[in-house]
């Protein structure tokens, strides 16, 4: 992209990591989840430069799903390491998270935006249209603080740090501590899932659905973390790997309907506050379209709703098999 920043001179990338990491059936879990690290930090080097780039926006929704995915395995493969180590660790990606999250989440609504305004008649659509360029503007101001959290001495201290530690031997807890067994580890996040949706019942708030999603992703990476570790010297899966599996299966389903519920919730809300920023005179086709918006934004989530329970049930059967 002509006039795009340049990125510094201290980005790391794919090249300044050895061989990727590889762990094998019968290895330490420890093992496993240096592994997966790697994998996730090789990611997130790819992608980086085209998300600084920005004309492609998958680039930054592969590096933004790379940094949650290694916050997830630090989070579910605490108990095998030493706690402080992967709690600093973690917050520190997740302040990498939390600023590549605005120009993400702007990306999504303008697409969403975008293909709903397609739909609409002409004189419609130029209205939809308008509004759809205030979240291009606003996107442009993401994109610069973006480039300036990417840019910050922090940040490089951040990748430097990501390289070092998988280059060798996650540190872990004392050689008295305890460690789980793979599957408590699935286990436990089971538990917090079917905790949480029983508190909150099969038709609680908007945003009770968002953090079961949160919850359920958080099941699901975990899943995806211990599944290949739990497979026998030829590379099979054990029964324990096959139930895990299923789980997933299920896990994904039910991540998908509460994410796609909270992505029309999302652009119901921003919809509005396009509305309501258009001040004491605005143009009628813009309101009209807006309102045509969040009408079928509501009706979405609504739809959404309806379902959203079923893969509950699903999911649920399949973890009391664990």
């Amino acid at each position: 992209m002509d006039g795009a920043p340049q990125p510094p001179s201290n980005l790391y990338g794919v090249a300044d990591l050895g061989e990727p990491v590889k762990a094998g059936p019968g290895e330490p879990a420890v093992n496993h989840v240096r592994a997966l690290l790697d994998k996730r930090l090789r990611a997130l080097l790819h992608h980086e430069p085209g998300a600084r780039e920005g004309s492609d926006p998958e680039d930054l929704h592969q590096m933004r799903v790379a940094v949650r995915r290694m916050r997830a395995a630090l989070k579910s493969a605490r108990p095998l390491l030493d706690g402080a180590w992967a709690d600093d660790l973690r917050a520190e990606l997740g302040r990498l998270g939390r600023a590549l999250g605005p120009v993400r989440d702007l990306d999504v609504m303008i697409e969403r935006l975008r293909g709903a305004v397609a739909t609409l008649p002409p004189v419609e659509r130029a209205a939809g249209e308008r509004l759809v360029a205030v979240l291009e503007a606003d996107r442009v101001g993401a994109r610069a603080e973006m480039l300036d959290e990417l840019d910050a001495d922090r940040h490089a201290t951040l990748r430097r740090r990501l390289i070092e530690a998988v280059s060798a031997p996650l540190p872990e807890p004392p050689g008295e501590v305890a460690r789980p067994a793979l599957i408590d580890l699935v286990r436990a996040e089971t538990r917090k899932l079917t905790r949480a949706v029983d508190r909150a019942g099969p038709n609680p708030p908007d945003m009770t659905l968002h953090d079961l999603r949160i919850r359920t992703k958080r099941l699901r990476y975990t899943g995806e973390l211990v599944e290949p570790a739990m497979r026998n010297s030829r590379g099979k899966r054990t029964p324990d790997a096959k139930r895990v599996r299923k789980m997933l299966d299920a896990a994904k389903e039910l991540q998908e309907v509460l994410g796609d519920h909270q992505d029309a919730c999302v652009a119901e809300h921003r919809i509005r506050v396009l509305l309501d920023e258009l001040g004491d005179s605005p143009d009628a086709h813009e309101v009209f379209v807006g309102g045509r918006l969040v009408e079928r934004e509501r009706a979405r989530a609504e739809e959404l709703r309806g379902r959203w329970w079923t893969a509950w049930t699903s999911l649920s059967e399949r973890a009391e098999r664990l």
